[in-house]
Formats: C-alpha cells, structure tokens, sequence
C-alpha cells in the first residue's frame, strides 16, 4: 500500500456518487440508506466483509463444554441466539421452560422469540449495554450462567462478568471469518464504510496492495478508528460523534459538503 499519512486531508474532496457498506444490506425496506440514497441521489452498495460460521458440536465438546449443566444463558447478540439454539438441537437437547434467558438489548431479546415462546420464559432485558444487563445477572448468582459468543470476544466482556462474582463459563459457539472479496478488486468506491476492526482487517487481507489515494473512509466507533489508523489510513467520516450521532448522518453530513458545487 502506498504511504498515506493519517493527518493527510482531502482539500477538495471529489464529489460522492459511489458508496459500499461493508454490511448485509439493511432488511426494512424504509431504512436510513433508504432514504439517504433518494435524499442526496447518491448508489449505496452492501456486501459483508466478515461473516459468521457456526462451529461444530464436536469443536463445542472439545471446549469441555455440556450445554446441558446450565440454568441462565446469556445472549449479547442475534449470533448467539442463533448458534445456541442450533448446537442445542445437533446435541438433541430439549431446551427446559425453566431456563433464563438474559438479553442485552431489547433487540436480542425480540428476536429470541424466533426460537421460545416470549411471555412463557424466564427473560431479562437489559436496555443496551453490558453492564446495564448485568444489574439483572447479579440477582441470580445461584444460576449457573452460559456466554455463548464468537472467536473474537472483547476482552472487556470476561472482565466485567468475572467482576460480578457469578458462576459463568464462556463458549465459542461461532467464528467470525474474513469474507472473499476478490471480485470487488477492479471495482472503484468513493467511500468505503466500517464497522468494526474486523472489517479493516478483511480490506487488507483481500488487497494487501490496496491505496487509498482519494477514496474516502468512514468509520463507526473508536475501536474501528484505531484499526484504521494502524493501517495507515486517512480517516475522513468519523461516527458518533456529537453532531453525527450515527453513520447515515454522517455520511449525508459529508457528502452535503462534498457535493455542493
């Protein structure tokens, strides 16, 4: 790749006609990209750079791990649910009615309703972070508590639950995996959108020769800046930020200015 300092600065930035989101295009039909490609007439692509495969129940064993001993499961994300209830039925374990269930949003705890039946569950809703979630979990320290998760947890997540003091064990139930993207190597973006290290990661493992020169990066959340910036690339849409609080806004924040000729 070549040099690209991180204090370098477009003076005139192109204008933006071509964006690529490195996520599964979003599922409702009047989303904030929606409504963002008819405000500023602008094509926005999807195309996940990092996906999710399940591990096996064999892998799972070799954790040591017997899905069975536990009475509380703790759900950080729609993966979780998903890679839990599906090791469950390849062990052929009939999940009890008395088992807990602790989502971290409202949103994991929604869609847990794909797989029991809401109002006849033992379920905890945490309004969005962890340590909200865990007010909830310090109740129950009697249970005996599963984090189904990735290969990839945030170091921070084991701290935070081991400083509760509850009896916990973590299981890597799915990896994330770097996406093949050789088919986008002739194709040019005028942004290019991340959000998480793991997306820095994948660019460079497809283009290892991959320059920058005027394309545009925005990036989501101050792990993802960080990895950009290791890179070596110039960062020029940050989101949140106080102005900015998402990365639609963002996006149409910058490109109201690049476009306005």
């Amino acid at each position: 790749m070549a040099s690209i300092t991180n204090t370098e600065i477009l003076t005139k930035p192109a204008k933006v006609k071509t964006i690529l989101v490195s996520q599964p295009a979003p599922s409702i039909e009047n989303s904030p990209y929606n409504q963002l490609i008819d405000k500023r007439k602008v094509t926005i692509d999807f195309r996940p750079f990092i996906h999710v495969e399940g591990v096996s129940s064999r892998e799972v064993r070799l954790q040591k791990i017997d899905i069975t001993k536990f009475s509380a499961i703790i759900f950080t994300s729609r993966n979780a649910v998903d890679h839990f209830f599906r090791l469950a039925e390849e062990l052929r374990y009939t999940v009890p009615s008395t088992m807990r269930y602790f989502c971290q949003s409202e949103a994991v705890a929604y869609y847990l309703q794909k797989y029991v039946v809401y109002r006849k569950r033992k379920i905890y809703v945490g309004k969005r972070t962890l340590e909200e979630l865990l007010k909830e979990v310090v109740k129950y320290k009697d249970e005996s508590f599963l984090l189904p998760c990735s290969d990839r947890l945030k170091a921070s997540v084991p701290e935070k639950l081991d400083a509760t003091g509850i009896n916990w064990t973590k299981g890597v139930f799915y990896k994330t995996v770097i996406s093949d993207l050789s088919d986008l190597r002739n194709v040019y973006y005028d942004i290019l959108v991340f959000f998480s290290p793991s997306g820095i990661e994948s660019l460079f493992h497809n283009f290892a020769d991959f320059d920058q020169k005027d394309t545009r990066i925005a990036v989501f959340g101050t792990s993802t800046k960080k990895a950009a910036l290791d890179k070596n690339l110039r960062i020029d849409i940050l989101a949140p930020t106080p102005e900015n609080p998402s990365m639609t806004k963002a996006l149409d924040d910058y490109i109201a200015k690049a476009n306005k000729r």
